[in-house]
């Protein structure tokens, strides 16, 4: 790969020197955190939609009874 070979009339990689960081290959393991985090707010939005669902069923029928009454 042409961005990950040290050229030597520059002697660092171009990539790093276009980037300032070095060139990731392979596995990232900072990734599958992020994936695993993006996992548990999706699970925890999910489960706050639900209780919101569940609060706003409750609070139609407690307002279909009190017009149901009159």
């Amino acid at each position: 790969m042409a961005n990950n070979k040290i050229y030597l009339a520059m002697r660092v990689l171009p990539f790093i020197a276009n980037y300032g960081r070095e060139l990731r290959i392979g596995t990232d393991t900072k990734r599958k955190e992020k994936i695993e985090k993006a996992i548990e707010f999706a699970e925890r939005m999910r489960r706050v939609q639900e209780e919101a669902g569940a609060v706003l069923r409750n609070i139609q029928e407690d307002m279909k009874r009190q017009v149901d009454r009159r």
